[in-house]
């Protein structure tokens, strides 16, 4: 794990791969508990029997915004962030869901450092992130995720 404690310890990082995830088990009860979360309960994603019928996939797939929502946890096991007030997650742009995750699936996230801006007080990141399927060696989605770190 990179331990970051400065906004200058970010600089040499800037370009570089930062870390892989964990990986994550998809498990049917987790995206159940997501669409109960969400109000989301499109068959594709909660009616496994149907889904075996009818879906191009042969089974239920996860919600793209369940993959989307497993990056927090993954971002913590790549990076630790010390000496910090606080820190906020400020954005994604260019996300695309490059291919579904299929129940019983796991991902990881891959991160790399795009950019690093100090505003004054607080450090505005930028990450290349994409979430892999390890059944498959694929994307499941890629794009970037902008935290900003209020350092003390």
């Amino acid at each position: 794990m990179l331990v970051i404690n400065s906004y200058e310890e970010f600089l040499p990082h800037i370009g570089q791969e930062l870390g892989k995830s964990e990986y994550i088990h998809v498990t049917q009860e987790r995206i159940n508990l997501f669409a109960d979360a969400t109000i989301d309960h499109q068959w594709i994603h909660v009616d496994e029997e149907r889904a075996r019928r009818e879906s191009p996939f042969g089974q239920t797939i996860a919600h793209g915004y369940l993959t989307l929502s497993l990056l927090p946890v993954m971002w913590g096991q790549i990076i630790q962030v010390n000496n910090l007030e606080r820190m906020m997650n400020y954005g994604v742009d260019k996300l695309k869901f490059v291919q579904p995750v299929l129940s019983g699936q796991h991902v990881r996230m891959v991160a790399s450092l795009l950019e690093v801006l100090n505003l004054r007080g607080a450090v505005k990141t930028t990450i290349h992130m994409s979430i892999e399927i390890e059944e498959t060696g694929k994307k499941a989605l890629d794009g970037q995720a902008t935290f900003v770190y209020y350092f003390k």
